[in-house]
């Protein structure tokens, strides 16, 4: 039972049936820690490709450089997925990308809002945080990537100013199934067509053109965000940084 009628449980039984005909399997769990780690855990054992795990509500949930990420139950969609991509390992660092570009497609055409893309990880409207996303190796050969998306997360339970939610932002579909499904789809859409995906990534990505301050274990620079480059990596000034050497990146202000 679930005593918030404004945020009813996911329907597993339909979304297993909507989304078998693309590969994915659809378990929803009413706690957990951390989804990645449960899906980790699954591949190390010789899970195949295409297991989805959704918690209705996520305690441990873990992003970027292990900081932390929580959502009241069944007011966002925290959820991970197991892909075992034919790519070429250099390549491995587009896929965070791409997930995002899944992501950025799926609410731009179901949801009607602006979403755009920060690099490496971040999707967002109008420079506020929505949903973050983590990629996670996994041997043997796996890729799990875990989506955090803020639907009807209200101003007091957001964990930051700069964050938002769907809601907030006046989104035109906050149901969570039909956002779940649209996610997948694109994430299909985009594994199948990874250099259609890297394009619409520049399109989307915000970062591009602006001036920002890299913070790195060592320092920090300051510089134009030129290029995402065929390996993923944000260009500065004529060098390029992975997603792994960053501790953050954030715009420079006048």
């Amino acid at each position: 039972m679930y005593d918030d009628l404004d945020r009813p449980p996911l329907r597993a039984a339909a979304l297993r049936r909507a989304l078998a005909a693309d590969g994915w399997r659809v378990e929803v769990l009413e706690r957990v820690g951390s989804t990645n780690a449960v899906v980790s855990e699954r591949a190390r054992a010789g899970e195949p490709p295409g297991l989805v795990v959704v918690a209705e509500r996520q305690v441990a949930g873990r992003g970027r450089l292990d900081r932390t990420w929580r959502s009241p139950a069944r007011a966002g969609l925290t959820f991970s997925v197991l892909v075992r991509p034919a790519l070429p390992a250099p390549q491995w660092g587009w896929l965070p990308l791409l997930a995002g570009v899944a992501v950025a497609r799926a609410l731009r055409q179901r949801a009607e809002v602006d979403a755009l893309l920060k690099w490496p990880n971040d999707v967002v409207v109008g420079g506020r945080k929505l949903c973050g996303l983590l990629a996670e190796a996994v041997a043997p050969g796996g890729l799990v990537v875990g989506i955090g998306l803020n639907v009807t997360t209200t101003r007091d339970e957001l964990p930051l100013p700069s964050a938002t939610s769907l809601r907030l932002e006046g989104a035109s579909v906050t149901d969570r199934d039909t956002l779940l499904r649209a996610v997948l789809r694109e994430l299909t859409a985009v594994l199948a067509d990874p250099e259609g995906g890297r394009d619409d990534y520049r399109q989307l990505c915000s970062t591009l053109g602006e001036q920002v301050r890299i913070e790195l274990p060592a320092g920090s620079v300051v510089g134009t965000a030129e290029a995402i480059d065929d390996d993923g990596r944000l260009v500065v000034d004529g060098a390029a940084y992975g997603a792994g050497d960053v501790v953050h990146l954030r715009p420079v202000t006048p």
